[in-house]
């Protein structure tokens, strides 16, 4: 999320465009994400030359080569590669600032990966450029200059923030997920390069990046072979999402992490077009909350499953199908999964409680959301059998994820990640804690006789400890002591007003 001197610069921004004659917001949104695009690209490569410097070593596979840079061949438009870099051409004058993003630097990134049919020159074919003036242009270049970039995702906090303003975020329950609630989800699944990942409801690649930067952090050495490397950069990561915004943005923030080709993929994810089924390994996601969709469009799998026309069901549903036996799954619900008493509902509970091997409900704080949402959620974690294995489910009330739960959501000291992400890797040694605790473990055949209900507080045991009051002729003294003080002090007020 962006907060305080971040959404000032990113408002002012937005005024610049607007007021410029920009006043589709959709529009303002993309022109933003462009740019910073092209700003996060040379930085990255700058961070990449500097590191080769200090190794004594050449870089390769770099976006800016040396030389002339071909843009295109009928009619033939040339220029040097330096003018298409960032920290170059944010020194021009305005006016030729503006015809070098037109002519060339614009026309180049649309380019980027040599003519192969990534993910990323599907999304960007049809982009165009729209700042309409050098002076517009100068001062929204010097606004994204004064920004702090070192933000995984910047681009889609921006996009998520901006989207809010114009009040189109939240009308299908599409909340950006918090980025420490992604990372914290990725410690938990700890993912591998044996993984292939997905998430259905990829917004802009939240869990996708997550994953990257896990993989690469701890498989360093592993992706030095070039077919871990291949397998990193193309077929290990796959997303799906029905916004165009949405995938251009996540294919542009996959391609700055270094994974070129992803499968990202415009596809309604509940739909009988997506016939993908026993195909991943690990399911990261936080799937609409709410909203519907047409019945007759939904995979009939899924219906036969739980027959409901609603988004978090019905992708716990399809969680299920396709992922491969083996295979793991992480996704954020409403806590309404957890306890609704539908018969959708309870059938959904049942197959991941009877058919597959539930692990974990992670219970989360209302706040979690906020300021888009005040819904409360939870984190469910299962494991794919077809064959049931459910024996202990792990409770877990997380009471603070390291920020105040209002809409500020300013840092604080209280943060139970650290212990939620221990203690799930440590499971064996839960199975001796209380119910009073903020973690537990719970028996199947309890879950059975609570009608599959899965929310802790029909598990937790509250602990009440008697508090003793003094005697009433105590209670009595102290309120006739008391009077007689305020008594006293309002005469004296009184002297004070000469009444």
């Amino acid at each position: 999320m962006i907060t305080g001197e971040m959404k000032n610069k990113v408002d002012s921004i937005w005024d610049t465009i607007w007021t410029g004659g920009i006043t589709s917001p959709i529009t303002v949104l993309e022109q933003i994400t462009y740019l910073m695009f092209m700003k996060l690209l040379d930085d990255n490569q700058l961070k990449a030359e500097a590191n080769a410097n200090v190794l004594g070593v050449p870089l390769k596979n770099k976006v800016f080569k040396e030389g002339i840079c071909v843009i295109s061949e009928n009619p033939r438009v040339e220029t040097d590669y330096n003018n298409l870099r960032w920290n170059v051409f944010h020194n021009f004058e305005p006016s030729e600032m503006l015809s070098n993003i037109q002519m060339y630097v614009f026309p180049f990134i649309k380019t980027i990966g040599e003519g192969k049919d990534t993910a990323f020159s599907r999304y960007m074919k049809d982009t165009v450029f729209l700042i309409p003036t050098p002076k517009v242009l100068a001062k929204v270049v010097d606004g994204i200059d004064a920004m702090d970039m070192n933000n995984k995702d910047i681009m889609g906090d921006v996009y998520e923030y901006l989207l809010g303003k114009i009040a189109a975020a939240g009308e299908n329950g599409q909340f950006r997920t918090p980025r420490h609630i992604i990372n914290m989800i990725v410690d938990l699944m700890e993912p591998t390069l044996s993984d292939k990942i997905l998430d259905p409801a990829m917004g802009s690649a939240g869990f996708l990046l997550s994953s990257a930067a896990y993989v690469s952090e701890h498989y360093k050495k592993d992706l030095m072979k070039n077919e871990n490397l291949k397998y990193y950069k193309t077929e290990m990561f796959s997303g799906f999402d029905t916004d165009q915004s949405m995938l251009r943005i996540g294919a542009m923030n996959m391609m700055l992490h270094g994974v070129e080709n992803p499968n990202i993929k415009y596809q309604d994810s509940l739909s009988g077009d997506n016939t993908e089924r026993d195909e991943y390994t690990l399911i990261m996601a936080n799937p609409p909350f709410t909203g519907s969709v047409f019945q007759e469009e939904i995979s009939k799998d899924l219906l036969a499953l739980c027959k409901t026309r609603k988004t978090e069901l019905l992708f716990m549903a399809l969680f299920t199908k396709m992922l491969k036996v083996g295979g793991r799954c992480a996704s954020i619900v409403p806590d309404g999964v957890l306890f609704g008493s539908s018969a959708a509902h309870k059938a959904l509970r049942k197959e991941l409680v009877e058919n597959q091997h539930l692990i974990a409900v992670i219970s989360m704080p209302s706040g979690v959301f906020k300021p888009y949402a005040g819904v409360s959620t939870a984190v469910l974690v299962f494991t794919k059998t077809n064959a049931g294995g459910t024996d202990n489910v792990w409770f877990y009330d997380m009471k603070s994820d390291g920020f105040s739960l209002d809409d500020k959501r300013s840092p604080i000291n209280d943060n139970d990640i650290p212990d939620i992400v221990k203690r799930f890797h440590n499971l064996d040694k839960e199975d001796k804690r209380e119910r009073t605790e903020q973690s537990f473990m719970v028996p199947v055949d309890e879950i059975r006789n609570n009608d599959y209900d899965l929310s802790i507080n029909k598990y937790k045991k509250t602990e009440y400890v008697a508090v003793e009051y003094p005697p009433t002729e105590e209670i009595l003294d102290e309120i006739e002591k008391l009077n007689a003080e305020i008594e006293k002090e309002t005469a004296e007020l009184r002297k004070l007003l000469g009444k």
